[in-house]
């Protein structure tokens, strides 16, 4: 068995993210810091938070602020661009 320790960093780069949340991580690139905010629609609590974990890790990773509101009674999710 070859063991080796290698740089965490390049494992992470590594990874690709293959989730259902892609199609809404392509529209944040779209984003403009006081632009129009995007609109998604869902359908229970949990699938608002995994949305949210997304943009954040997305925030992380670009270095943006990307900022959420949710309309409950509508059920819709707002996602804008802060500076």
């Amino acid at each position: 068995m070859d063991i080796k320790f290698v740089d965490r960093e390049k494992i992470y780069s590594s990874k690709k993210r293959a989730s259902k949340f892609k199609p809404l991580l392509k529209a944040l690139d779209k984003l403009e810091v006081g632009g129009e905010a995007i609109e998604v629609d869902y359908e229970s609590d949990k699938s608002v938070n995994s949305m949210r974990t997304a943009v954040y890790q997305y925030n992380q990773e670009k270095g943006v602020k990307i900022r959420s509101g949710k309309d409950p009674d509508r059920k819709k999710v707002y996602f804008y661009r802060e500076k």
